[in-house]
């Protein structure tokens, strides 16, 4: 296909836009993946337009079945885009206009490629937010998977990247689970905020034809229309929570990633991360780089860059369509992209990791990690929470300063601190009795974190 490179404003101009000019206008080479969604608007309207008279039963006809042939070949990869002709609609149009003569040419009647543009991209995220919520979904049921395989392991949990309390490695993976599903319904309010229906709206002032707005909006199972025309041409609140979304699920991502780099490390020793996510060095043999978490924690910054992005794209535009809205798609397709990719790698880097319960055990009995327990126990004891934590500090200075920790002292050691300590507290700085203790509903004891995991197997199903 050679197409027609007459622009479609040809009648007004004499001159030829510049080659630069030509380099600038074009998005081809980064729209033409729209051409299902174009093709798919265009079947619709062209329905319509056979319903309200602009259209013969026989040009509904050729211009269906020149569009499905544009898109068989679009698809095997035979078709030629041409950039001179801007974009995947002109593409489009003037290939169907080269097979089925005047029809193709009538068919671009009551629409503007303002309100084609933003039609097609609200299908395309429609479309392609389908795939990325199984990848949540699978993610999800991977963390959920390691949770279960590793039910009894305790490991240390952190704040400021300090040991604060043991916590069950399973309660661990799952506070990722429960973010995701966070993340999932941004992606679906997303998907909802495509939903109206902005063809019918023409460049930016309606149409002075008797559209059938509501049976395109049939045709393509869009929810509702448009209800002003300047806002519909001009609208990408639905691009910026698109973006949103993506930005937010990638720093979640990027979090996890970030405490596979460190719980894979020799000096915590935590995990092991398998070869199929892993590499060597070039020149030190004994390496093993955890460069899936790395490069995924890294594409974050894109995420959150492309919502940087488009954000100030629009902040200073004026109604209703502006050229700058070219810019969105790019932003739009690479968070696209990058959090498909992200999702992907991260479901491979979590089914394949294996834990090591020896390690993270050995790390809780080493910090101190059930000083908290022994202050709550002194409270039900009656003392004040302020006093028992000053004793309980007491404790801990003294077993630093003496290279000793409190998992080995006994009863009649806690009670050189204070009086009030009983036999029993030999138990209650065990890290294993402390997560059972944690009864809270939400708390990291076994039996609330089976129920999580009933729960979240409930959410994705």
């Amino acid at each position: 296909m050679t197409g027609e490179k007459k622009k479609p404003w040809g009648g007004r101009f004499t001159g030829e836009l510049s080659g630069i000019g030509e380099k600038i206008s074009a998005s081809i080479d980064c729209d033409a993946r729209l051409y299902r969604q174009d093709i798919r608007g265009s079947m619709a309207h062209a329905k319509m337009l056979r319903r309200i008279g602009i259209l013969s039963e026989k040009e509904l006809k050729d211009i269906l079945a020149g569009l499905s042939g544009i898109e068989k070949e679009i698809e095997a990869g035979t078709f030629t885009f041409s950039r001179s002709l801007e974009d995947i609609h002109m593409n489009i149009e003037a290939a169907l206009t080269e097979r089925v003569g005047d029809a193709g040419r009538k068919l671009h009647t009551a629409r503007s490629r303002n309100d084609q543009v933003a039609l097609d991209t609200r299908l395309y995220i429609r479309d392609e937010s389908a795939g990325i919520r199984g990848l949540i979904k699978s993610m999800i049921g991977v963390l959920i998977s390691q949770a279960e395989k590793n039910a009894d392991v305790v490991m240390p949990g952190y704040t400021h990247l300090q040991v604060a309390q043991p916590v069950l490695f399973a309660h661990h993976m799952l506070a990722y689970a429960w973010g995701l599903l966070r993340d999932a319904g941004r992606l679906d309010a997303a998907v909802r905020s495509c939903g109206e229906l902005p063809l019918g709206s023409g460049a930016l002032a309606g149409l002075n034809y008797p559209v059938d707005r509501d049976f395109v909006r049939g045709e393509l199972g869009l929810d509702g229309i448009a209800r002003n025309s300047m806002d519909a041409v001009s609208d990408r609140d639905f691009v910026l929570d698109f973006c949103y979304f993506a930005a937010v699920c990638g720093v979640r991502l990027s979090r996890l990633c970030e405490e596979l780099v460190l719980w894979s490390s020799a000096e915590f020793g935590f995990v092991r991360l398998s070869d199929s996510v892993t590499t060597g060095s070039s020149i030190m043999p004994q390496k093993r780089n955890p460069d899936i978490a790395e490069l995924v924690r890294g594409k974050s910054g894109r995420l959150a860059g492309n919502l940087s992005a488009l954000i100030t794209i629009l902040k200073g535009l004026p109604m209703a369509y502006n050229r700058d809205l070219q810019e969105d798609k790019e932003r739009l397709f690479d968070s696209m992209d990058t959090i498909r990719l992200a999702l992907a790698g991260m479901i491979e880097t979590l089914s394949t990791m294996t834990v090591n319960a020896a390690r993270m055990k050995e790390s809780v009995y080493r910090n101190f990690s059930t000083a908290t327990d022994i202050a709550d126990y002194l409270v039900r004891k009656g003392v004040p929470f302020r006093k028992s934590h000053e004793i309980v500090g007491n404790i801990v200075r003294s077993c630093e300063e003496s290279g000793t920790d409190f998992f080995t002292m006994k009863a009649a050691d806690f009670r050189n601190f204070f009086p009030d300590f009983d036999d029993d507290i030999t138990d209650v700085v065990d890290p294993a009795q402390s997560i059972e203790r944690k009864i809270s509903p939400g708390g990291t004891s076994k039996k609330e974190v089976m129920a999580q995991i009933e729960d979240l197997k409930k959410r994705i199903r």
